[in-house]
């Protein structure tokens, strides 16, 4: 699991690639999942979920901050 203090540290290609690592480990799970009908670790689809969502604020929150900074 990720935290979001260590994210913000990321530059933003990091957190990009970080993005795409996560997505398809989320997609591996749930294609594990539907094929075996049951999981050995159901949570860490939930894990999984929780880290892209702090993934894509903290790239949000880094996107809109340097648009203020230009403007």
């Amino acid at each position: 699991m990720y935290k979001a203090k260590d994210l913000r540290d990321q530059s933003v290609d990091e957190l990009e690639a970080i993005y795409d690592e996560s997505c398809k480990k989320l997609f591996k799970l749930v294609n594990e999942l539907k094929s075996q009908k049951k999981h050995e670790k159901p949570h860490e689809i939930k894990h999984a979920r929780k880290d892209i969502a702090r993934i894509l604020t903290v790239l949000s929150e880094k996107r809109s901050g340097n648009e203020t900074q230009k403007a």
